[in-house]
């Protein structure tokens, strides 16, 4: 499944991001879909899931109430809205598509693909 991501950069401790994923190739409606990242060192980690329909998100414990996935069905994207950025938020992410249709998108072995990846840094 081709998953483009973009909208990473550098940016300062308390300021947003969005990133954007383009999504191709399988009926993206019916995918749950995902970002996650791989920090220097570190195991790639699930970040944020969002349900076939956009109806249920999911988050990882250290960005829920800071990051928001959402989802655009009619144009195939895929969006992760970062607020309140912290250092150790500085990582690479990766968008993910689900393994099978209408997974709930709720954790980790929910997803197969996964696209190149955007760098995003947070530093003052």
């Amino acid at each position: 499944v081709p998953l483009v991501e973009s909208g990473g950069g550098l940016v300062q401790p308390g300021d947003s991001l969005r990133l954007s994923c383009a999504a191709s190739g399988r009926i993206f409606s019916t995918y749950p879909m995902g970002w996650f990242r791989q920090a220097p060192g570190k195991e790639r980690e699930f970040v944020a899931g969002i349900s076939w329909n956009g109806g249920n998100t999911y988050y990882q414990h250290s960005v829920r109430g800071r990051f928001t996935i959402s989802r655009d069905n009619g144009k195939n994207m895929v969006y992760l809205q970062m607020n309140s950025l912290k250092p150790e938020d500085t990582a690479v992410y990766y968008c993910a598509a689900g393994k099978r249709p209408y997974l709930s998108g709720s954790y980790s072995p929910d997803f197969d693909s996964w696209g190149q990846g955007t760098q995003v840094t947070v530093s003052s």
